[in-house]
């Protein structure tokens, strides 16, 4: 197994020799790249990129290029070694290695995943429902992830009579997935292997159809085929293709296994489609025909359906139409738009509605009967936390299942009663090393924009904290997609607080912490909103006395990269020092070249530069093409050579051009994960040697020591 980027062994070691050099004072120099200017021209407007060349991953230059700053960051931080060690034990140290999570029931048969000591993996389990001992393993993903340096299950699903498990696997981490096929009772994969797919994977109710979909060459999902065992997937039936590259598509089958459903969606409109679960090679019908800038979301009901829709609801609402009238002129309102709260998503029971909704920024949970007489909100005693559907599988369990979270109360499932509301507490997870989430604090605050808007700001830290300006600060933030930054717990966070670390969360326009409002404030031609919103929460925080500009350090990844790139050219004062982690930095470049995967699709989220609205717009933004002369704060910036979602070459790029623009003294390192992509490592415990290296990078500049 190829060792990760982090954690060079003694060859790499060697390279570092001939990679990176010592100049004349005896300090290390950054390894060279070549310049080989590219004219990029649009709207009139020419751009001189001298480092276009880097986007040819099969370049050999390419990559000894990269191995060069792989090397270059490891002597740079060789002095640091010990210390990330001892990080990296002490952050796996908390973790309870023999585990396993909270079993829950489906089709008769208990299901449930476990650790053992020292896995890097899960070993997918079941017993017959009531049994407690006939354990039966399905996927021992340890044994299948050997001699593997990326190993990823991202679906596995059993076949309604039990006898089958279908699975997908990545083995490159570029999300491009083949599907399996184990026969349980005797052992068997078939050699139905079917490559290029989307990872989901539905069986139809005849336990011998598949359907799945399969990726264009930008890795949009858009084709939705069937599969039946036994047969070549090269004769599979398309049941639908997608030729909108603005839409993307996926299928999954009903709560009630009713229906086999299709859903194509953009950023800004869905289209849901339904296939009768009993007749896999029936006709496909369209519930409602899209509609620009309508979204909505099908629940199954058995007899009706409920509907989640943002039609002239900006914050969504829910309507009901019965099962053989699922066009738009038939939907009944059933709970109204609400200016002041987001209704996020639902889970019908037989006789019960569950809805998870957000109001000023926090997450609520509300029960309600099916009739609408009763209706109520769960009280959870905190005043930040985060709350989730959990395997609610069942449709006529008497309870909901969720997962429960805050920045002081480790991940925690829940049974809570439809009737009653009465709370079960099935798991919390097992922090070792003595942690009593009493010696911590928690708050929410908001930061008032230039605009007027509050911008939520949520903290944690250990008691004791004196608001003198001398705390560290760890400050990180998003804001893209309408994804909100939850305020979960984090155990490799206390390495931060247990050294005097506040940890912060600024909830900028872009997500939807606030309200649907709230992204529509942070994207296209408002998409500036997202970066001085951040920089108010950090000037806030330093005038609160929580920290200064001298201990300030900001953290993104993937757009919250991006975000960090252009607060970085912003108020680069501001902060000590920035991590950037898969960082999106080229944003003209990238969104004018729909041959990338994403770009079309993402349109409506930034904008599409062949606009000349909106590429004046994203140029005043994009890190990559504002990139000046000044004194940046340190920067560690990390990237995965397969990455699929935001390119390897959008980084390397960006940091060729800051070294060619950074004064002052401060250090810029670049960490490229040569088997990884978007997510880094699979494993269970290798994914910290990357939050290791973040932290000891930290500490270092910041003089902490263990």
């Amino acid at each position: 197994m190829t060792n990760p980027k982090i954690w060079f062994l003694s060859a790499l070691m060697a390279g570092t020799l001939l990679s990176c050099r010592e100049n004349k004072t005896g300090r290390l120099t950054p390894p060279d790249v070549k310049k080989a200017d590219t004219l990029l021209t649009a709207h009139g407007d020419s751009r001189i990129d001298s480092y276009y060349w880097l986007n040819q991953r099969d370049n050999p230059e390419v990559i000894a290029y990269l191995e060069a700053e792989n090397a270059y960051s490891e002597a740079f931080l060789k002095h640091t070694g010990d210390m990330r060690n001892t990080l990296f034990e002490e952050i796996t140290g908390r973790i309870k290695q023999d585990d396993r999570s909270v079993p829950y029931e489906l089709n008769g048969y208990t299901y449930y995943i476990k650790y053992g000591e020292g896995m890097e993996y899960p070993v997918v389990c079941r017993m017959p429902a009531g049994d407690g001992k006939a354990e039966e393993v399905l996927l021992n993903i340890n044994e299948m992830a050997k001699g593997y340096a990326y190993f990823n299950v991202a679906d596995w699903t059993v076949s309604p009579d039990n006898r089958l498990v279908a699975y997908s696997v990545d083995t490159v981490s570029r999300r491009k997935y083949s599907i399996y096929v184990k026969n349980l009772v005797t052992g068997e994969v078939y050699p139905d292997q079917i490559s290029n797919t989307g990872g989901e994977i539905t069986w139809a109710n005849d336990n011998k159809t598949l359907f799945y979909t399969t990726k264009d060459e930008t890795l949009r999902p858009c084709k939705v085929f069937s599969h039946i065992l036994g047969s070549s997937p090269e004769t599979d039936k398309m049941v639908y293709h997608e030729e909108d590259s603005t839409f993307r598509t996926n299928v999954y089958k009903s709560r009630s296994w009713k229906y086999i459903m299709i859903v194509s969606e953009s950023t800004l409109s869905s289209e849901v489609m339904l296939l009768d679960a009993d007749n896999p090679s029936g006709d496909v019908k369209i519930f409602h025909p899209r509609e620009k800038e309508m979204l909505y979301t099908v629940y199954d009901d058995r007899e009706r359906f409920f509907v989640l829709t943002n039609d002239n609801a900006l914050n969504f609402k829910l309507m009901t139409t019965p099962a053989g009238k699922t066009g738009k002129q038939h939907w009944k309102e059933f709970i109204p738009h609400r200016s002041n709260v987001l209704l996020r998503q639902a889970e019908v029971f037989e006789n019960h509605l569950v809805l998870l909704e957000k109001k000023d920024g926090l997450d609520q949970l509300r029960i309600m009967q099916a009739d609408g007489k009763k209706d109520s909100y769960v009280d959870f005693g905190e005043a930040v936390y985060t709350i989730g559907f959990s395997n609610n599988y069942s449709f006529t369990s008497p309870n909901v299942r969720i997962d429960y979270s805050s920045l002081t109360t480790p991940s925690t499932v829940f049974d809570i009663a439809l009737e009653d509301l009465g709370k079960t507490l099935l798991k919390q997870d097992e922090v070792l090393g003595g942690f009593n989430r009493q010696d911590y604090i928690s708050e929410r605050l908001f930061a008032i924009a230039g605009d007027g808007a509050k911008i939520p700001v949520s903290l944690v830290y250990r008691k004791g904290l004196k608001k003198d300006g001398t705390s560290p600060i760890w400050i990180k933030g998003y804001g893209a997609y309408g994804y909100d930054s939850d305020p979960y717990f984090s155990s490799v966070r206390l390495s931060l607080l247990d050294r005097g670390f506040i940890f912060a969360i600024a909830h900028v326009r872009g997500g939807q912490e606030m309200g649907r409002q709230w992204y529509e404030d942070g994207k296209l031609l408002n998409k500036m909103n997202t970066f001085t919103d951040f920089i108010t929460c950090t000037e806030f925080l330093i005038s609160e006395g929580y920290t200064s500009a001298n201990k300030t350090v900001a953290w993104g990844g993937s757009a919250g990269g991006l975000l960090v790139g252009a607060v970085m050219n912003m108020r680069p004062e501001l902060y000590r020092a920035m991590i950037a982690a898969v960082p999106f930095v080229d944003v003209v470049t990238t969104m004018l070249d729909e041959s990338i995967p994403l770009t079309t699709a993402e349109y409506d989220e930034w904008g599409n530069p062949n606009d000349k609205v909106y590429y004046d717009y994203m140029l005043s933004y994009s890190p990559y093409d504002n990139v000046e002369s000044k004194d940046y704060p340190a920067l560690l910036v990390t990237t995965g050579l397969h990455d699929s979602q935001v390119q390897y070459w959008e980084p390397a790029k960006w940091v060729a051009r800051l070294r060619d623009h950074y004064t002052g003294e401060n250090p810029l390192l670049f960490v490229i994960q040569m088997d990884y992509g978007h997510g880094g490592a699979s494993g269970r415990f290798e994914r910290y040697k990357e939050i290791a290296l973040e932290y000891t990078f930290v500490f270092d500049l910041l003089g902490i020591s263990l």
